[in-house]
């Protein structure tokens, strides 16, 4: 029976329409803000809140299975149906150090999911003694085996990018997800223009760092003005950047609403200066 997709009654005048945004390039577009589900424990209140945020055009859904949250998303993806979701999941280093260990890796991940495959899968971080090249032709196996649409990493830099990059045979590398957030911003110097020069998208993970903006220098001046929460600010702030996707986590139905807040309009350049 094929999964319906779920309507709330709850309709906000100040959620706008999400944007979306081109994933590396691969042609596909995503929505500019994704759901990530590292730390999830209410999954009662989690799926609540995600079907509101994916009834509101939020299409991008991230987990690993490190993660223990795969088999939450699995449920999520069955009640509002595999349609218009972007899914990406991650392999452990651990299980990299083979081709066998990386598709068994993959496989169990896509149980626990219950799809055959997903649509973007990440080397979670680099191993710490095998050869970038090796980690990624394992990676790489994932997609031949049609269990992925497309690969990408994690945690690399652009030293380990650039040779991710020259090791793939039949695919490209369309992400590499990484902690960004404004305080940690060291990203910018280096990730994100190697990205955008190379049609990399960059997926931002702890990016509100948990729910703590308020501090930042000039927030309360840019909020003042914008009329938006220093959650909405930041986000919005790393969002100026066109390649920037950011997952943040939350199972809150009140925290989603003001995550998707951060949408629909921009930051002027004096607010920017203000707070860069």
């Amino acid at each position: 029976m094929e999964a319906t997709f779920c309507h709330f009654e709850i309709m906000d005048s100040d959620v706008p329409g999400i944007e979306m945004r081109k994933m590396g390039s691969t042609g596909e577009k995503v929505s500019s803000i994704g759901l990530g589900t590292y730390g999830i424990s209410n999954y009662k209140a989690a799926e609540e809140a995600f079907y509101y945020a994916i009834d509101r055009g939020v299409s991008l859904i991230d987990t690993a299975e490190i993660y223990n949250t795969e088999d939450f998303v699995g449920n999520v993806i069955k009640k509002v149906g595999r349609e218009n979701l972007f899914i990406t999941t991650k392999v452990a280093p651990k299980n990299l150090t083979s081709k066998e260990s990386t598709l068994r890796s993959a496989k169990g991940s896509l149980k626990k999911l219950g799809i055959g495959a997903v649509d973007l899968i990440l080397i979670h971080w680099p191993h710490d003694t095998m050869s970038i090249s090796d980690q990624v032709k394992n990676i790489e196996s994932v997609r031949k085996e049609g269990l992925t649409r497309y690969i990408g990493v994690s945690n690399f830099s652009v030293e380990q990018m650039e040779e991710a990059r020259s090791s793939t045979s039949t695919s490209e590398i369309v992400c590499n997800q990484v902690e960004y957030n404004m305080t940690k911003r060291d990203v910018e110097k280096d990730v994100i223009p190697y990205c955008e020069v190379n049609g990399m998208s960059v997926v931002a993970y702890t990016p509100i760092e948990k729910g703590s903006p308020q501090k930042y220098k000039g927030m309360k001046d840019v909020s003042s003005s914008t009329g938006k929460t220093p959650i909405q600010i930041s986000l919005n702030f790393l969002m100026r950047n066109s390649a920037v996707i950011p997952i943040p986590k939350s199972e809150n139905l009140d925290h989603i609403k003001e995550i998707l807040g951060s949408t629909g309009w921009r930051l002027k350049d004096k607010e920017i200066a203000l707070l860069d």
